[in-house]
């Protein structure tokens, strides 16, 4: 249900204003620097998050993947630039925010 609702929040977010983000990300994402390189529907250092839920959509094993992602760093998978490590981040607010990522899902 929660994530019915994410995923309702998020695409109506879509639909606003011909593609501009009404929906703002999570408070852990700003907190932790994540807005300097990821926007929701728009690539800037790194992928759009909307980019990132499609490519893991069904991957039973994509919130444990994108968690270690933020966690730990790593590169390779979207282009020449590393995701840097977020060591310092709770265990909540890396479930904040892969949750609203895989809620971004079409």
């Amino acid at each position: 249900m929660k994530t019915m609702m994410l995923s309702m929040v998020a695409a109506t977010a879509l639909m606003i204003a011909g593609g501009a983000m009404a929906v703002d990300m999570p408070k852990s994402a700003k907190k932790n620097g994540c807005t300097n390189c990821h926007k929701i529907d728009k690539k800037v250092v790194g992928p759009s998050w909307q980019a990132v839920a499609d490519k893991y959509k069904g991957d039973p094993s994509a919130t444990a993947k994108l968690s270690t992602k933020i966690v730990k760093g790593g590169g390779g998978v979207w282009g020449a630039v590393p995701m840097p490590a977020t060591p310092k981040i709770s265990d909540a607010e890396v479930k904040e925010i892969v949750t609203f990522i895989r809620g971004l899902a079409k």
